[in-house]
Formats: structure tokens, C-alpha cells, sequence
């Protein structure tokens, strides 16, 4: 039997996507998240539909002071929905702007674990968690954080479905397989690789496009911590794994790029990896993938 959770349509309209490369500074999230509607703001005022920003955004990625200071946690209630008012600047644009926002954040969930999270920022106002990180790094992350469950989860927008990782997740080939397979046209990779280890980032990014003929987006931090700066670099490449768009290091950056279904039709037309992965699990009959 053929599931369908596999489908074979593309996007028929460009999507303008933002990177926002930006510093967090750690245990300060209401300045945090003050510069991200401001970043926000700016990306839509140049058409800019979705703007991701780094791993632990919120919070800054610097473990020990998360764990010296819980109110850097974003609480999720009950309902799967986040309602912290300190999230209202962000909020704010996200809705004047019609801008839908990702975020990374540390969130303490109902059942008291916590997980190291995308926060999706609806237009609409709403906050919910659209991804929580699957591979922890190492110790240092599974001491403090509880893993997600994979990435078939996606984030649909304009036509364009979006699967989702943070940071190590990039790591795994699978893990970008699961979420191409499950019909993403973008992977998106919220980061806060340090200094000194973008290089990974540079290899395994355009991988993760070109065998699975989808975009992918690398979405790093710059600064933070002194013991753990992050390196920026942002990048967004191209079905082919070919550069599109780059951020410089160090520095914030706003990086904007258009995402184009031609260029998927055009990947998908010479190279088959991924029809033929997805006829071979039995998600589609032979020659229906595009």
C-alpha cells in the first residue's frame, strides 16, 4: 500500500525567506527578543515572508547561565501554546507584518521537561513549538535537555513546506531524508555553532540539499558567550547544494534570499535520489515523484 505522506506537488510562488544573524546575549532575553522584532521588522519591510533565527535564541546559547538563571525557560502550558508575555515585541511584528517567525528557545514543558525548541511566531499572534531539537550534543545538552522525536514535522507556508533541525541535527543525512520525505521543499537549521566548527556547517548543509533536491537554510548565531562565541556565516544553498545567499562572519547580519520552484523542478528533473528513495520505502508508485 502507497502512503501519502509523500506528496508530489511543488510550490508555484517564489518565498522570500530572512536569516536573522544575530548575537544573544545569554540570560537576557527581553533584549533578546527586542532584537529580533527589530530584525523582524526590517526583513518585512523588504518582503520578507519567514525570518528564522539561531538555536537558543531566546536565551543565548550558553548552558550554564540557562541553568543558573530558569527564567530564561519559555513556559508551554497545557494546550501546546505559549502565552509568556515577554514574547509580545516579537509577537508584535510578527503580526503587524504578517511575518511568520522562528525561533530558538529553551522551553519547559508541562510535564517539567525541557526541551531545546523553534518557537513559530504566527501572524495571527499565536506561539506554539514547532520543533524540539532530536539530537542533543553530547552530554553537555542531554544533561539539561530531553531529545524530540524526529523531523517529520513541517512548517507550511505560501505552498513551501519547511522541515525543520537545529543545530547537530544537521548532522545526521537521515534526519534531513525524514523531513524530505515527508514532503519538505526547505530544510532549516537554526545553529549556534561556535568558532572554529562552521566548517562542519559548510559540508553538511549543501549535502543535506543536493541529496535530497531541497533547499537548506543555515541559520547561525554571531557572538554570545566569551568562553562560546558563535561564528555566524550564515547560508542558504540551493537545491544542487550550491551557494545561494552568504552572511559574513562575526558580524550581524540580515540575510535575504528568494526561494524559487524551478529550482526544484530543475534538481528533481536530472537528479532522482529522492523519488527513487521514496518509491523504494513504497510512499509512491514508480514515476510519480516529480
Amino acid at each position: 500500500m502507497v502512503s501519502p505522506s509523500l506528496p508530489a506537488y511543488l510550490p508555484t510562488v517564489s518565498l522570500r525567506l530572512a536569516v536573522l544573524q544575530a548575537e544573544a546575549i545569554p540570560g537576557d532575553l527581553d533584549g533578546n527578543i527586542r532584537r529580533a522584532a527589530r530584525m523582524t521588522s526590517e526583513a518585512a519591510r523588504q518582503g520578507a515572508r519567514i525570518a528564522v533565527l539561531p538555536e537558543l535564541y531566546c536565551c543565548g546559547y550558553d548552558l550554564p547561565t540557562l541553568i543558573a538563571t530558569p527564567a530564561s525557560e519559555i513556559p508551554l502550558d497545557e494546550t501546546g501554546h505559549v502565552t509568556d508575555p515577554r514574547l509580545t515585541p516579537l509577537i508584535d511584528e510578527a503580526t503587524r507584518t504578517g511575518t511568520l517567525a522562528l525561533t530558538g528557545a529553551a522551553v519547559r514543558r508541562p510535564d517539567g521537561a525541557l526541551v531545546n525548541a523553534l518557537l513559530r511566531v504566527d501572524p495571527s499572534g499565536a506561539v506554539t513549538v514547532a520543533y524540539t531539537k532530536q539530537h542533543l550534543w553530547q552530554a553537555e545538552e542531554a544533561k539539561i535537555f530531553s531529545p524530540g522525536t524526529g523531523g517529520e514535522d513541517l512548517v507550511d507556508i505560501d505552498g513551501w513546506r519547511l522541515g525543520l533541525a537545529i543545530c547537530y541535527d544537521m548532522s545526521f543525512a537521515a534526519h534531513a531524508g525524514a523531513a524530505a520525505l515527508s514532503g519538505a521543499h526547505v530544510y532549516v537549521c537554526a545553529s549556534a555553532f561556535v568558532v572554529g566548527a562552521e566548517c562542519r556547517a559548510a559540508i553538511y548543509m549543501p549535502a543535506r540539499a543536493l541529496e535530497n533536491t531541497i533547499y537548506s537554510v543555515f541559520a547561525n548565531a554571531t557572538g554570545g558567550s566569551r568562553n562560546r562565541p558563535s561564528a555566524g556565516a550564515s547560508a542558504v544553498y540551493t537545491p544542487f547544494g550550491i551557494p545561494l545567499a552568504a552572511a559574513p562572519t562575526t558580524t550581524e547580519h540580515l540575510l535575504i534570499t528568494d526561494l524559487i520552484p524551478s529550482s526544484l523542478t530543475e534538481s528533481r528533473s536530472f537528479l532522482h535520489m529522492l523519488g527513487e528513495r521514496a518509491q523504494d520505502e513504497g510512499r509512491l508508485p514508480r514515476g510519480a515523484f516529480p
